[in-house]
């Protein structure tokens, strides 16, 4: 059988070593020894012997969908195997933590991650203003985390003398050292989506970087 479905790019080629690699831009694959944590729903294939358990809502310091409205339930993957994981066609990205390293990640863009990753719930001061609150995990320690977003994201640099302010829609992440806050807007309200009235931005101050989906469309994640 001939096609270029069966090019090279898109067949599985044996794992090297455990950890997760990219399978290509939409989709990672994780060779599994041991144990690893993933979005729920978010496995598209496996083979292995590789067993799967649910997390409890807000397991380890996790978005709380109680609180949140929309927050981010994950499993556990254990075992020797490979899973691929992917999220509405969306782009995968891999983040390699150093000792020290910290960013913030809205759960929403969360894919896989190592169990080796240390990760807590973080609220905004002010986050009621956005209607139910803005929540993020704060991420450290050593490992990779797998992000998904729609499109190519864009890296705004933040410095002291230029604070960014961001659509709280759009935003998947930031430096964690960054300080942030929520701005109001009158008159960029009218402006945005069609919307009238007064917006609400996420603002970033201080020296890092903010991370943007160029996308505002949410999604409602849906019971598990």
């Amino acid at each position: 059988m001939k096609s270029d479905l069966f090019a090279s790019e898109n067949l599985v080629q044996a794992a090297v070593a455990p950890g997760m690699t990219l399978q290509n831009a939409k989709s990672v694959k994780y060779a599994v020894n041991g144990e690893m944590l993933a979005r729920q729903g978010s496995m598209v294939a496996f083979r292995g012997n590789l067993q799967f358990e649910r997390k409890g809502q807000g397991i380890g310091g996790m978005l709380k969908r109680a609180v949140t409205g929309e927050g981010l339930a994950l499993m556990a993957v254990r075992g020797q195997g490979e899973a691929w994981f992917a999220h509405q066609a969306g782009n995968c990205f891999i983040v390699d933590f150093e000792p020290g390293d910290e960013l913030t990640i809205n759960g929403r863009n969360v894919l896989c991650f190592d169990s080796t990753l240390s990760y807590e719930i973080k609220m905004l001061k002010g986050g009621g203003m956005t209607g139910g609150g803005l929540f993020n995990s704060l991420f450290t320690g050593t490992g990779k985390l797998a992000l998904v977003c729609d499109g190519n994201p864009i890296i705004i640099p933040v410095t002291a003398q230029a604070p960014v302010y961001v659509d709280t829609d759009a935003v998947v992440g930031w430096s964690a050292r960054l300080e942030t806050g929520l701005h109001r807007s009158q008159s960029v309200g009218s402006m945005i989506r069609g919307g009238s009235g007064e917006a609400v931005q996420l603002k970033l101050s201080g020296e890092g970087f903010v991370i943007v989906r160029p996308s505002e469309v949410t999604e409602s994640v849906a019971a598990h």
